[in-house]
């Protein structure tokens, strides 16, 4: 099919998946569409069209079309995620009904709406709590999006970093042809690649973060300098000898506590 005229790659997306059935992942969802509309769309347009029309993905406010507060009941509202890499088809009946509202400092977030629909129990039917995967995923989805809020100030910066901006998204789990970049940022007029590792930062991270410093050196920086900051729990020692054979690549450690205490209700 032409090009020209061709429908928005979000609405290819949605027209591939509603003819997918069951639970299905992203990759059936891009066959589905090049065959259908040829092999030239791009990967990383439908990945985002992807996260952006899944009810429950933390990511989705990160999108033009998720910029404000509201239900899930736009042509925009059609995948619910299942775990990472995976969606089935939007049924509010089933699913609840969800909405991307703003947290009590502000931020937009995604969450079931309340008060909205029926007893939204059967949420656990379609995702299953106890799936490591899936809980890491919501983890790494959390910390990364909370990082995107206070990002660091570098030495030698006068201030913290600022989030890269497009016309139509920002730079939290900016997708590339090579992958997703959890933060991409800028400093100085330089563009910084951040990845974030729950946990104990492994030694491939620096092969992956490599990857997206060169996509972004290729596409966006130009002449700019373009840095790469591993932060996780924990730098392991191999992690620690390869990045001293590679000057623009940073490696930071972050601390998680959290605290409990005991509440009653006093009557």
């Amino acid at each position: 099919m032409d090009s020209v005229n061709r429908p928005a790659v979000w609405q290819m997306v949605r027209e591939a998946a509603q003819q997918l059935s069951g639970e299905f992942t992203y990759q059936a969802i891009k066959a589905k569409v090049r065959s259908m509309y040829g092999n030239d769309i791009n990967d990383s347009s439908m990945t985002c069209s992807i996260v952006s029309g899944a009810v429950n993905h933390p990511s989705r406010i990160h999108y033009s079309e998720n910029k404000k507060p509201r239900l899930t009941d736009t042509a925009y509202d059609y995948l619910f995620s299942t775990g990472r890499g995976r969606v089935v088809l939007y049924q509010p009946d089933k699913h609840g009904v969800w909405e991307i509202a703003h947290a009590a400092d502000g931020a937009l977030i995604v969450r079931l709406a309340d008060g909205v629909g029926d007893d939204p129990a059967p949420i656990a039917d379609a995702v299953d709590t106890n799936d490591d995967a899936y809980g890491m995923f919501a983890l790494e989805a959390h910390l990364r999006d909370y990082l995107a809020k206070k990002l660091p100030k570098l030495l030698g910066h006068a201030a913290p970093l600022t989030l890269y901006r497009t016309s139509d998204r920002d730079g939290v789990e900016f997708h590339t042809d090579v992958g997703p970049i959890d933060i991409l940022a800028i400093g100085n007029g330089d563009f910084y690649v951040i990845e974030l590792k729950v946990g104990r930062g492994p030694d491939a991270a620096l092969g992956q973060i490599l990857r997206y410093m060169g996509w972004v050196k290729e596409h966006l920086a130009g002449d700019k300098n373009v840095y790469g900051i591993i932060i996780a729990s924990g730098i392991g020692q191999k992690l620690l000898y390869a990045a001293t054979q590679v000057p623009n690549v940073r490696l930071m450690e972050y601390d998680l506590a959290v605290t409990l205490r005991s509440v009653a209700l006093n009557v």
